[in-house]
């Protein structure tokens, strides 16, 4: 689908900036907004062009195309599975400057920002929440820029135009609303100037301190703390299991085979089945082999666990995880302290272990915040969102105090 909108200045296929506007240059150059559709149909080199202007040695991999094309060529972010990609470009003379990231939705699940109750709210007051847009990287709950720009071009102004566009195509397609979901602080502090609403959540991430070992690492926890880690770790051990760490060429058909079985089987024990079909997997094993890390756990010569990280020049970010075999501790082993030792090994500056778990703090994972803003079309329903994200925030934060006291290192605790 390709459609061309403009802001809400009364003149459909133009975006033009307010006539107030304090920079001059964007008030008197036409920009047009359209949707590109999918990524396939946008292109690898439009879309990398505008999300990553500042290339690591090695990219934030979850805005290169390769991972968006894998997600919907793969059947797993798609109309059918209720995520209908209508990427939303800005063009100058024909030229990509800007990009947002969308799809159309007709649910709530794979984002990790959670909206149910909006939805149900509006729906016993008479309203109609889906579909909604959706402007993320599908089931990666990361933090990255969401309002992609091309080098050279004024960051703060057209995100602004990125930004009114999204309102335009809430109008234009009929839409309840508009989420911009793990955005960056920066972008955040833009959309809520915007009159978005904005909200925070926290995660658990593990910061290298310049550790030359898992020891030298342990060495900074409390006693106590040290002394779980240890235990823990050394369980697994004890129940004969090895850990193989996979990248680039050992990244075969047949490792993605045992890897999905262990996908699967957990994913099939929670409320959903798994959002990532077995397709996805080859396909970023083509595309991305270079930034992908699976660790594998092997009891003899079956693997029966394995998670799928990936990283770049300076964090390891960890994604799905699955096993078909009970070991207790095999999930903290695998995911957080084989993360620890890659991201050591490999002198990276931290580790994101995903969504959610409070149990992550006492194995060394300190909160971080998240960031997400929302345009919502219905007043009533805005009004209401407001009210409850205000008080959400404040709870938020209160908490993030809470686990900071509890911090497993000694230093943290003095």
């Amino acid at each position: 689908m390709r459609k061309h909108f403009g802001a809400p200045t009364g003149k459909t296929g133009q975006f033009r900036a307010p006539r107030n506007c304090r920079k001059v240059r964007i008030c008197v150059i036409s920009v047009t907004a359209k949707f590109g559709g999918s990524a396939k149909a946008i292109g690898a080199r439009a879309w990398n062009h505008l999300a990553n202007p500042d290339r690591l040695p090695l990219p934030y991999p979850f805005t290169r195309h390769d991972f968006f094309a894998a997600l919907e060529e793969s059947g797993s972010a798609t109309a059918k599975t209720g995520w209908k990609p209508l990427h939303l470009l800005l063009m100058r003379d024909d030229v990509p400057i800007g990009l947002l990231p969308l799809y159309l939705k007709s649910h709530s699940y794979g984002e990790y920002v959670f909206d149910h109750g909006w939805a149900e709210a509006f729906a016993r007051a008479g309203g109609r929440y889906y579909p909604k847009l959706q402007a993320s990287v599908p089931f990666t709950p990361v933090t990255g820029r969401k309002l992609l720009i091309a080098a050279g071009e004024d960051t703060g102004e057209t995100s602004r135009l990125l930004l009114k566009a999204g309102e335009r195509a809430v109008e234009e397609l009929g839409a309840s609303s508009l989420h911009v979901t793990f955005m960056t602080e920066s972008e955040w502090e833009i959309a809520g100037a915007e009159g978005y609403l904005r909200r925070t959540d926290r995660q658990f991430h593990w910061d290298n301190r310049s550790y030359a070992s898992f020891d030298d690492f342990l060495g900074e926890l409390a006693s106590a703390k040290r002394k779980n880690l240890r235990k823990e770790r050394g369980s697994v051990v004890a129940a004969g299991i090895r850990f193989d760490w996979l990248s680039g060429r050992d990244l075969t058909e047949a490792v993605w085979d045992e890897f999905f079985e262990c996908y699967v089987a957990t994913g099939n024990q929670k409320w959903n089945p798994p959002y990532l079909t077995r397709r996805f997997f080859s396909l970023i094993g083509q595309s991305m082999a270079d930034q992908i890390w699976l660790v594998m756990a092997r009891h003899g010569s079956r693997y029966i666990a394995g998670a799928l990280n990936f990283f770049d020049g300076d964090v390891l970010y960890g994604r799905n995880w699955g096993c078909t075999e009970y070991v207790p501790f095999l999930h903290f082993e695998t995911c957080y302290y084989q993360a620890i030792d890659f991201a050591i090994a490999r002198g990276l500056k931290r580790v994101e272990a995903g969504a959610q778990g409070s149990h992550k703090l006492l194995r060394g994972y300190l909160p971080q915040s998240t960031w997400s803003a929302h345009y919502i079309a219905h007043s009533g329903l805005r009004q209401a969102v407001a009210e409850y994200l205000e008080d959400e925030r404040a709870e938020v934060a209160d908490h993030m105090e809470v686990l900071k006291g509890r911090s497993p290192f000694r230093k943290l605790q003095q």
